[in-house]
């Protein structure tokens, strides 16, 4: 039962064409109204990055070394779980047309809002690569540790989908999920590592890193960019762990509240 979306996903044609179609539709809508269209994609982590630089760096005086990086890689890492979970909330409500009135699978619509987010990523990942080289103070380069960035993006995809398949669907039954979900969110960027070293985090809350899934991907997200070491592969199989668990839990809603989206919204 649990894996019984996924197999009617991957047993259709076609799939990836239209998944790149509507990732690239759904990243270009986003912005499509706004005056300076996609550039709010590349303001909205460096407003982030100047106003926690600000009050941590300047008047805080938090001695961490190349802290605008530092910054930057938390920022767009969490800026991309937050878009996903939260920004597909009402997602089997507002695009209730495309699974009611055509042979698309739910899970093809999660997908390609993952995809828009991880277009916009890119992009992000891009701006840090410029700024970390060309701009930052201090010694800057990329090792071959860097390559580690792929299993630690695939942890965060997964985990920002299982989170997006289980808000979605609790909304069906409990709208007030949305107003839930905020506080939860603010409470759990003050307790990741995004603002703060890996030495204080563990330090002051070390339970807390293991108890937290996103905490993997920022601590070790740092480690291979900025400090070139390998990935802490304790941390990163408890996040792979806990996202993986989480995902299994939003398919099975989706297969269970999910199955009765089209009636109940």
């Amino acid at each position: 039962m649990v894996f019984k979306v996924l197999r009617n996903w991957f047993g259709g044609t076609n799939k990836l064409e239209r998944f790149w179609l509507l990732a690239k539709i759904e990243y270009k809508l986003r912005y499509y109204e706004n005056i300076l269209g996609l550039i709010w994609a590349l303001i909205k982590p460096i407003s982030d990055i100047f106003i926690y630089y600000v009050a941590f760096h300047v008047i805080m005086k938090v001695g961490t070394s190349q802290f605008v990086s530092f910054l930057f890689i938390g920022i767009i890492l969490w800026n991309f779980f937050v878009e996903s979970s939260t920004g597909t909330i009402q997602l089997l409500s507002t695009k209730k047309y495309l699974y009611e009135y055509t042979n698309m699978n739910k899970i093809e619509i999660y997908l390609s809002v993952i995809g828009s987010n991880l277009i916009g990523l890119f992009f992000n990942i891009c701006m840090f690569c410029v700024f970390y080289l060309f701009f930052e103070t201090g010694e800057t380069h990329f090792s071959w540790h860097a390559v580690f960035i792929i299993p630690i993006i695939v942890d965060l995809v997964i985990l920002s989908l299982a989170f997006s398949l289980i808000l979605s669907n609790l909304y069906i039954i409990a709208k007030d999920i949305t107003q839930v979900w905020t506080i939860f969110v603010n409470l759990a960027f003050w307790i990741s590592p995004i603002l703060f070293s890996p030495e204080v985090f563990m330090r002051t809350m070390p339970s807390v890193v293991y108890l937290n899934p996103f905490s993997s991907i920022v601590i070790n997200a740092r480690a291979i960019i900025i400090n070139h070491q390998l990935p802490d592969w304790k941390l990163m199989a408890w996040g792979l762990t806990y996202a993986t668990f989480f995902l299994l839990i939003g398919i099975y809603l989706l297969n269970k509240i999910g199955a009765k989206a089209a009636e109940k919204l």
